[in-house]
């Protein structure tokens, strides 16, 4: 992992490793919250991102306090290293590791490989829920330096700030609004971001959900005009996939100016008064 910029991806060896290691906590955080139960790594703590990580009023992120409670009542110190992972090639790992980070805990490393890498390579698993003792976990203020809200966007629009959209290119051009499965998640419109960079998530890894090298991702992102020294903003539907892409920006190749906005397309597609682009990139 030297190549990348930041040493925050552990292969599977390691984990396997440091499963009984005191100092560590794995959390496995799926897109499908259900699969958790049917199985995952040993000693693994399950958080499911909509009912644990959410607000359950306001479409936002939980409180610092509120997220201080979390995690401390499954047992995660502001001392532990936390080693996430899941499925979907890391969809909401990659969101919980950008949530960690603005909520200010630095111990944090990304599994190179999705859930059900580790399971088709045979390695093992467990059914048992683990029950650590309580913790006390400290939440630090948000850190806006790598969050993006709407104003912003809309200001990004009349500056040199790369927007960079993650999603497939069927939503990019508007030919739909949502991924199947998730038409009634959608916005009101559909299209992108006016001058945005169209850069599918899925284009940042290998066939088996690893990372490609730190020179593929690099060559990528510099042949999309998106790191050349400016501002980035990344999103996507509801803010998962562009995590993904912080993580690969900001972590893996070291480009600090990078934010990923949550809002994304559901929100933006359904403001009034923000301007809306369809076609291919």
């Amino acid at each position: 992992m030297s190549d990348y910029a930041k040493n925050v991806l552990v292969e599977p060896e390691w984990v396997q490793q440091h499963m009984n290691d005191s100092s560590i906590r794995i959390v496995e955080v799926d897109e499908n919250p259900q699969l958790y139960a049917e199985a995952h790594i040993p000693g693994a703590i399950g958080f499911d991102w909509k009912r644990d990580l959410q607000d359950p009023v306001r479409r936002d992120f939980l409180s610092a306090d509120d997220f201080s409670r979390l995690l401390g009542s499954r047992g995660i110190s502001s001392d532990h290293t936390i080693v996430l992972y899941g499925d979907r090639n890391g969809w909401f790992a990659a969101y919980t590791y950008w949530y960690l980070k603005y909520y200010g805990h630095d111990k944090v490393l990304l599994l190179n490989g999705p859930r059900e890498k580790w399971i088709s390579d045979g390695r093992e698993t467990s059914t048992n829920v683990p029950d650590y003792p309580v913790a006390d976990f400290a939440a630090r203020p948000g850190n806006d330096e790598i969050r993006a809200r709407h104003p912003e966007v809309l200001a990004a629009l009349e500056a040199p700030t790369k927007l960079v959209d993650v999603r497939s290119p069927a939503e990019f051009a508007g030919e739909i609004i949502s991924p199947s499965g998730y038409e009634l998640e959608g916005a009101q419109r559909a299209g992108h971001i006016p001058g945005a960079a169209s850069v599918p998530w899925t284009q940042a890894v290998r066939e088996d959900g690893t990372f490609k090298s730190a020179e593929e991702l690099r060559e990528l992102y510099v042949g999309k005009g998106v790191l050349d020294g400016e501002d980035v903003i990344a999103y996507c539907r509801i803010g998962e996939r562009s995590a993904h892409t912080w993580f690969v920006l900001h972590e893996l190749l070291g480009h600090e100016r990078v934010k990923n906005y949550d809002g994304s397309w559901t929100e933006w597609g359904s403001l009034v008064g923000v301007p809306v682009a369809t076609g291919d990139a």
